[in-house]
C-alpha cells in the first residue's frame, strides 16, 4: 500500500517534467497548432508537429504549469472542450498526412466547470474516443504523470499504450474514491491501493503494453535521463508500427480495446 501511494506521490510531483519539458528534449522543429476552429483555444492541451530524429510526427498532451499563474493559464492540465477539439483536429491532420501521433496524457481530469459543459464536454470526449479508432496513422499514447478518467482517455485510444513507471492511470482520483466509498476523503492512501492505479498493476491487468523506467527517485530528479527513456520507448512503439497498414492500424487499435476488461477464462 505505501508503495502505491508513493507513486501517487511521484506522479503528481510539483518538479516532475511536463509535455512541454518532453518536447524540448525529443523532437526538433516543434511547431504548435492552436484552436479548435469552433470556439477557441485551450492552453491545459498543447498540439503540434515536430521531428523525432528527422521523422515527422504530430505530437498532443496535457499541460500543467508550475508556478501560480502558469497554472490558472493551463487550468490545471484540466481540458475543456475545445482543447480536445483542438487535438481532435491535430490527429485528423495527422491521420490525412500518415504522420504518426504521439499522445502524452498528464491530467487530474477534463475540466467539470458550466462552462465547458454548456459547450459540450462530454460530447467532445465521445468524439474524440470515436474518432480516434478510426485514425489511419499508427497511435502511441504515454501517461507521464497523472492519467484522470475520462480526460486522460479521451486522447489514449492508441495502438500502444505505455506508462511511465510512477504514472497513475484510473476512472477516477483515491481522494474522490475515498469519498464516494467511506465518506472520508482521507483514506485516500486506502482507495489508491483499491484502485489497482500503478503502471505495474495495469501491466498486470493487460490494460497497458509497457512501462517506461525513470531515473532513480522519479522523472523529476533527472529530467534528461526520463527524456531519453520516454524517446527511445516511442521509438521503438513506431517502429513495431511501421508495417501496418491504414487497415490494419484501425483493425489493430479496436480488437485491443474490445479485449479490455474481459477475465474469463476456458
Amino acid at each position: 500500500m505505501a508503495l502505491t501511494w508513493q507513486r501517487v506521490q511521484l506522479a503528481r510531483h510539483p518538479k516532475r517534467p511536463h509535455t512541454l519539458d518532453y518536447v524540448e528534449r525529443i523532437l526538433t522543429g516543434f511547431s504548435e497548432i492552436h484552436g479548435d476552429r469552433f470556439y477557441g483555444d485551450d492552453p491545459a492541451i498543447v498540439a503540434g508537429m515536430g521531428f523525432l530524429d528527422e521523422k515527422p510526427i504530430m505530437l498532443v498532451g496535457h499541460q500543467k504549469g508550475r508556478d501560480t499563474k502558469q497554472k490558472l493559464h493551463r487550468n490545471f492540465a484540466m481540458p475543456k472542450p475545445e482543447g480536445y477539439r483542438k487535438a481532435l483536429r491535430t490527429m485528423k491532420l495527422a491521420s490525412k498526412f500518415n504522420r504518426p501521433v504521439v499522445a502524452l496524457l498528464d491530467t487530474p481530469g477534463a475540466y467539470p466547470g458550466i462552462d465547458a459543459e454548456e459547450r459540450g464536454q462530454a460530447e467532445a470526449i465521445a468524439v474524440s474516443l470515436r474518432e480516434m479508432t478510426r485514425l489511419k496513422s499508427p497511435v502511441v499514447s504515454i501517461v507521464i504523470g497523472e492519467g484522470g478518467s475520462g480526460g486522460a482517455l479521451a486522447m489514449g485510444v492508441a495502438n500502444v499504450v505505455l506508462m511511465m513507471e510512477n504514472a497513475i492511470y484510473s476512472v477516477i482520483s483515491p481522494e474522490s474514491c475515498a469519498a464516494i466509498i467511506w465518506r472520508d476523503a482521507g483514506k485516500a492512501e486506502l482507495a489508491a491501493d483499491a484502485l489497482r492505479l500503478t503502471a505495474p498493476d495495469l501491466l498486470q491487468l493487460g490494460l497497458i503494453d509497457g512501462v517506461i523506467p525513470e531515473p532513480a527517485g522519479g522523472a523529476h530528479t533527472n529530467w534528461d535521463g526520463a527524456a531519453a527513456n520516454l524517446k527511445a520507448a516511442i521509438e521503438r512503439a513506431l517502429a513495431e508500427l511501421a508495417p501496418m497498414s491504414a487497415a490494419e492500424l484501425i483493425e489493430h487499435r479496436y480488437e485491443k480495446f474490445r479485449k479490455m476488461g474481459s477475465f474469463f477464462e476456458e
